[in-house]
């Protein structure tokens, strides 16, 4: 009957009467189950097996194998690549971060013995594929060497911490690494409190510099200034009498009267020279007198020269 229809939207009673909750026990089937885990960590998956066998296999290597070298994990900064260069760097214990030798590599006697010295210095000693080794240097015939990067010292410290009479190297643009560590090693072998040079367009302590200097590099403070021009202005007023090296100067190397004062040696470039303005800044520019058939002495060799003479100056003194 139409009187006893019952409303739209009224709520049917339940016969059995409210039925009671779960008390939150249903909650944990509608949570979610994660991330699905890496194959690698899935313990019957292949890529798990093939990672357990790694593993056990890098366990039962020494400690000085290293660990495995990776697709991008490239040695940072300068490298010493190829087994001649590789073992001249490790004899002259040029500061070094690791060794990177390709795996099953032919092992001759220059393989031997950079894996001996880098051993004996407790240098990291890593393996890579070959064709991985190849691609950081093509030349590299399965081994490298990775470099630390140079510790330059500061104008202010080496004057600070510079001997009476003060004796200063400045080098104005020489850009032949092996130039640079030869003048290193003659600064260092006649008494200089250290050598200066430019941030640009000049040679900076690499490997080859390094070498060239036969350890002297580890014993004398090395600077790089933004500025020579202002860096002579400065040791001037350090009371540095500043004497410029020129070819064609007509006052010779043996002719300076102030080889006792405080002094500042400058070096030109192997080509070029000094450069103006340098020049216009030296309180005196001497030469060194050659043969005629000879245009020109090498920037390490006109420096060891000149330095010499100031030592000389100095004993006699």
């Amino acid at each position: 009957m139409a009187g006893n229809a019952k409303p739209r939207g009224a709520v049917r009673k339940n016969k059995k009467g409210p039925t009671a909750g779960t008390g939150g026990n249903n909650k944990r089937r509608l949570e979610g189950k994660g991330p699905t885990p890496k194959a690698e960590d899935r313990p019957y998956h292949a890529a798990a097996k093939r990672k357990k066998a790694a593993e056990k296999s890098t366990a039962k290597k020494p400690a000085t194998a290293g660990r495995k070298f990776s697709r991008g994990d490239a040695p940072r900064g300068e490298i010493v690549a190829g087994r001649n260069a590789v073992l001249e760097a490790l004899r002259e214990s040029v500061p070094a971060t690791e060794l990177l030798v390709a795996r099953s590599i032919d092992v001759d006697d220059r393989v031997a013995e950079s894996l001996q010295i880098a051993l004996n210095h407790g240098l990291s000693i890593r393996e890579a594929h070959r064709a991985e080794v190849e691609g950081i240097s093509p030349n590299s015939q399965g081994i490298i060497l990775a470099i630390k990067p140079f510790q330059y010292s500061s104008f202010e410290e080496i004057t600070q911490r510079a001997k009476n009479p003060m004796l200063l190297v400045a080098l104005d643009g020489v850009t032949d690494p092996r130039n640079l560590g030869a003048i290193v090693r003659s600064a260092a072998a006649f008494g200089a409190s250290g050598v200066l040079m430019t941030e640009r367009r000049a040679a900076g302590m690499t490997a080859s510099a390094w070498k060239s200097s036969a350890g002297a590099a580890a014993r004398l403070p090395i600077a790089q200034v933004t500025n020579l021009a202002r860096t002579i202005d400065e040791a001037k007023k350090l009371g540095c009498f500043v004497v410029g090296l020129d070819g064609e100067s007509d006052v010779k190397i043996s002719e300076i009267k102030v080889a006792t004062e405080n002094l500042m040696v400058i070096v030109g470039s192997e080509g070029k020279g000094l450069a103006r303005l340098t020049r216009e800044k030296c309180d005196l520019v001497v030469s060194i007198p050659i043969s005629a058939s000879t245009e020109s002495l090498n920037a390490s060799v006109a420096t060891s020269i000149a330095l010499y003479a100031v030592d000389e100056a100095r004993r006699k003194g």
